[in-house]
């Protein structure tokens, strides 16, 4: 029979799989809490207007718990908009670049960034590329006002340090998409750090948030008040003026918010980042120990302080990944393919704050049973 055809007949024993087979990297599983929240909202928010007060209550909530669980230092503002990060980089670059930026790019996401500061009102953009796997430190390019990289890239599992750049003037901008919620950090250490909320803060798409600076709140009223051609939909201080009255532009995805405020409420009084952080330490571990201890499999990222506690990349030598997650698939192991773009033999595994480590010791022994049987 060939291999092809095998990956799809073997039957996992149900005392292995786990409790949740959901570990997309992007939307992540979504809890059963979040859904009863939900419910519960449809009865009362969801048909309703966005800009009367049961609403503007809700982002309020999720901007007061947006701060506390990013910590946000004296002075920051928690910003809100239509769309996700892919109209945030198109914003920030009408709104938040003054001249010119520095990007990091060693995956998909951080060069998309880079790709969007390429706008012909700026100069354009220095971008520092790595090898997929690997990351570099943004170099001080003399006129570059804005430095920016993501702190997790999905693509690969790549984490790279929150650091403020030691470059007077200029703002520290973080794409936070898959690490906001995850990942540790030390909000002081940047002036945007953004992101959409469908990774650790198990919602869904269609909106972006930002914990910005003093700086970056006046870069933005700065540029906005110049002659610079803004669109409204990707006005930054569009978003300041309307985040300050807990709402957006336009009228935004009321089931977003709702499932966005449940899993906040639920991090924060879980013990909030510390404890989100130490979960998805935990659950990551799991696989990188059992990655480097079994002989078909190894950690994508080389280098351990560069590897992702909420997005794992292994390569498998001597075995079909698709194989293996074809199979996954079958049992209802969902979403453990690679990322497309990137075209290794290899799984791809969230461990975002909603997954259970147990969840992930089942996984192995799931995966280890499937790899016995494509023999």
């Amino acid at each position: 029979m060939p291999v092809t055809d095998l990956a799809q007949t073997i039957q996992i024993p149900a005392t292995l799989l786990p409790a949740d087979g959901r570990f997309g990297c992007g939307p992540s599983r979504v809890r059963s809490a979040q859904v009863d929240d939900l419910v519960a909202a449809s009865r009362a928010l969801l048909g309703t207007s966005h800009r009367q007060k049961p609403v503007k209550a809700l982002v309020g909530s999720v901007r007061e718990q947006v701060a506390a669980l990013l910590g946000a230092p004296e002075g920051y503002e928690v910003l809100l908009g239509n769309g996700g990060s892919t109209a945030f980089w198109d914003a920030a670059a009408f709104g938040l670049v003054e001249r010119r930026s520095a990007h990091g790019a060693w995956g998909e996401f951080g060069a998309k960034f880079a790709k969007a500061a390429k706008a012909p009102w700026l100069t354009a953009p220095a971008v520092t590329e790595a090898p997929a796997g690997g990351r570099a430190e943004v170099p001080v390019v003399d006129d570059a006002d804005v430095y920016a990289w993501p702190h997790n890239e999905t693509s690969t599992g790549v984490a790279a340090p929150v650091r403020r750049v030691a470059a007077p003037g200029a703002l520290t901008v973080i794409d936070a998409t898959s690490a906001a919620g995850g990942i540790a950090f030390d909000a002081a250490e940047a002036d945007v750090y953004y992101f959409a909320p469908q990774k650790n803060l198990g919602s869904d798409g269609g909106l972006w948030l930002a914990l910005a600076s003093p700086a970056a709140i006046e870069r933005i009223g700065r540029i906005a008040a110049s002659d610079r051609y803004i669109p409204e939909f990707l006005s930054l201080q569009a978003a300041v003026e309307n985040s300050r009255l807990d709402q957006t532009l336009n009228t935004p995805a009321l089931a977003t918010l709702v499932l966005l405020e449940s899993q906040l409420r639920w991090m924060n009084d879980q013990g909030g980042l510390p404890w989100a952080s130490g979960r998805t330490a935990a659950s990551s571990s799991l696989l990188y120990d059992w990655a480097e201890r079994v002989a078909y499999a190894t950690p994508f990222v080389a280098a351990p302080e560069d590897r992702s506690p909420v997005v794992v990349t292994i390569d498998f030598d001597g075995v079909d990944a698709a194989d293996v997650a074809r199979a996954l698939r079958a049992n209802g192991i969902v979403d453990t393919e690679p990322y497309r773009k990137l075209g290794r033999n290899q799984l791809r595994i969230g461990t975002f704050a909603s997954v259970e480590p147990s969840d992930v010791e089942a996984l192995i022994a799931s995966i280890e049973f499937v790899v016995d049987r494509l023999g």
